[in-house]
């Protein structure tokens, strides 16, 4: 029988996790090596070994706590948009500007989304983590088409759209919000990106 892990044990891989996130989106998953992480960490080689068996395995675990860590933040915020208006249009609307606020809220040096900079290594990576990564974009995308269809069945749209493009803009502009904040220096570029996202998901759909 295999025993769940020491408490201990888990902090050190969280930290791992933490560290090598950091470190992977500063400069790249190339550049991130074993030994500046067990370094950062106060840890030995056979610790970081105890817990990934190699590189791989850490990319996987990266993206796998991304992905979590996305799921909880977006549920959470589009919850909250719900509990403040019943309307699917209008909840959503809420959602929104919420996420806007939370995007506006970010440090300048903010250093860009985990799935972006796989995406620009992806031929470090085996297919499975691909894959992954790949499921990581498609969930924005199932999450708001579930939703533009619920709000479309109350408030269809005024002209035709295609609501699988709408879906994957919001996607884009964040990854693209977050290029141009850093590269500009300026922190407002994103929320401006989600409001005006807003604001053409409104009048899409809005009587």
């Amino acid at each position: 029988m295999i025993e769940a892990p020491t408490r201990k044990g888990s902090d050190t891989r969280e930290r791992l996790l933490a560290t090598a996130e950091m470190a992977v989106l500063a400069k790249g998953f190339a550049s991130t090596s074993i030994e500046e992480l067990i370094a950062e960490v106060g840890i030995t080689k056979s610790g970081f070994f105890y817990h990934f068996k190699d590189k791989t395995e850490l990319a996987r675990a990266l993206m796998e706590r991304y992905m979590i860590h996305d799921r909880e933040v977006l549920d959470e915020l589009f919850r909250r948009g719900d509990e403040l208006n019943d309307d699917p249009l209008h909840g959503f609307l809420v959602g929104l500007r919420l996420f806007a606020e939370m995007m506006g809220q970010l440090p300048e040096a903010h250093p860009g989304c985990l799935a972006a900079s796989f995406c620009y290594q992806d031929q470090l990576f085996d297919q499975q983590i691909r894959d992954l990564n790949a499921e990581a974009l498609l969930v924005w995308r199932r999450r708001f088409r579930a939703r533009f269809d619920q709000i479309s069945e109350r408030y269809p749209p005024r002209h035709k759209v295609d609501l699988d493009a709408l879906s994957d803009m919001a996607s884009t502009l964040v990854e693209g919000g977050l290029i141009l904040g850093r590269a500009l220096k300026d922190v407002t570029i994103l929320p401006r990106q989600i409001l005006l996202y807003r604001d053409l998901v409104r009048f899409t759909f809005q009587p």
